[in-house]
């Protein structure tokens, strides 16, 4: 039996997933935002809520949450968010996209969201609250922590294995067996070939051009 969804968040991220659920026939029954919900169809005709807390008023067995918080490089928000109603004893539903292309012998954690044009080959495993952005590749054998998010387009190769709070930039590839260790971020376009260690940036390479008159 599928819970009904009550969303924390209603920025963009939060209206992507709006749009996923939708599409899957999943029936999202508030969000919760401090913020005024964004004037566009997404959201049209959803209770809104406007404090964290007002999650409480909800029965933790009667619903799931979805947590639409977007991943930025260095916020814990959704990570503590996550945290906190799990505490609680709330769960949050997985959300995988319709339009992506997960193995049936890859494991995907609480909450984890996998985002259309995502590839999640066979033996991956990924961490509770991670997201899988759209197009992005995670190819065979990798282990991911919680709280990862593999931005739009990456690509980890085999057997690439991550702890908790690691952000891949958009378009970073990662080589295959590489370590990665907590709290490292992997900038938008990087090409990492060897073991990064904790609490790590990653920058892409910088080209400089020469002008020759």
């Amino acid at each position: 039996m599928t819970k009904p969804l009550v969303m924390i968040g209603s920025g963009g991220h939060a209206a992507v997933l709006f749009d996923i659920l939708r599409q899957n026939k999943r029936e999202v029954i508030a969000v919760i935002s401090p913020k005024e919900l964004p004037i566009n169809d997404v959201f049209n005709g959803i209770a809104h809520l406007c404090r964290d807390d007002d999650v409480l008023n909800f029965d933790k067995k009667a619903i799931s949450l979805i947590n639409g918080v977007g991943s930025l490089p260095g916020s814990r928000l959704r990570a503590n968010l996550y945290q906190y109603f799990v505490e609680l004893g709330y769960e949050f539903e997985t959300v995988i996209s319709k339009n992506a292309i997960v193995s049936d012998y890859a494991t995907l954690g609480k909450g984890v969201q996998v985002m259309a044009g995502a590839i999640i080959q066979t033996g991956v495993n990924i961490g509770a609250n991670s997201i899988i952005n759209t197009g992005a590749i995670v190819d065979h054998d990798c282990r991911l922590g919680q709280n990862n998010h593999i931005a739009p387009g990456a690509v980890l190769s085999g057997q690439v294995t991550s702890k908790s709070n690691v952000h891949f930039g958009t378009g970073a590839s990662i080589i295959q067996s590489i370590n990665i260790g907590a709290n490292v971020v992997v900038g938008a376009g990087a090409t990492i070939t060897k073991d990064v260690e904790e609490n790590t940036v990653c920058f892409p390479a910088c080209i400089t051009k020469k002008v020759v008159k």
